[in-house]
């Protein structure tokens, strides 16, 4: 599915306006954010990683997007103190996530981008500030780019305009997600670029493997 070849005439040039950069986060409320990872730091370990995992998502997206062009998409509690210390820090727009499920609040994310953007949540510490660059150059040639996870899902998501078709019919939390996306993709006619496989900071064992990446693990690591 993955092609460097131009479909339905979607794919063309970025423009002048700069690419817009979309980030997904739930506010690190303890025993609501990264529950997963609550039986190996409990719920306040797992609330301090989920808030420094949003820091280091919006300073990667810094070196590459500025800040005009960011927006910081909040769930669960739309004033936290994190996220009104960000926005006061970094410059960055804020908006509630709106009701629905994963697929809907993407869509509405992409859609007030207002042309080609991409879209990114919290969990990924190995997208970097070249995986990002490589990503919004993908971007200018194919009508979508992502970066499928290991666990069957993805980290981020571009798109040249957005379709609601994209995220219907999707089995949101499972290891389906990106096979049946490209199958969407495939029905769309949309080229698609995956420059790379990544992994995301879920469980406890992914705690052990960002470990062994010790430079990453300080900044991280609670």
């Amino acid at each position: 599915m993955c092609a460097d070849h131009d479909s339905d005439g979607l794919a063309g040039s970025l423009g002048q306006v700069g690419l817009k950069l979309a980030i997904l986060a739930k506010a690190p409320i303890p025993g609501q954010a990264k529950t997963r990872m609550i039986p190996a730091l409990g719920a306040e370990g797992a609330a301090r990683l989920q808030h420094r995992l949003i820091e280091y998502t919006l300073k990667t997206a810094l070196e590459t997007t500025s800040a005009r062009n960011i927006t910081l998409w909040t769930a669960l509690e739309h004033d936290h103190p994190c996220f009104v210390d960000i926005r006061q820090r970094f410059g960055v727009t804020l908006r509630p996530q709106p009701e629905g499920d994963l697929g809907v609040r993407m869509h509405a994310a992409l859609c007030s981008a207002g042309g080609p953007s991409l879209l990114i949540g919290t969990d990924c510490p190995i997208l970097d500030k070249t995986l990002l660059k490589t990503c919004h150059k993908r971007l200018k040639d194919a009508d979508s780019v992502f970066l499928p996870a290991e666990d069957g899902g993805y980290a981020l998501v571009g798109v040249r305009r957005p379709d609601p078709r994209l995220f219907r019919g999707i089995d949101w939390g499972t290891s389906s997600v990106m096979s049946q996306t490209r199958t969407r993709l495939a029905e769309l006619l949309w080229t698609l670029e995956c420059p790379t496989t990544v992994w995301d900071l879920d469980t406890p064992q992914d705690l052990a493997r960002l470990a062994d990446m010790e430079a990453l693990a300080l900044e991280i690591l609670p």
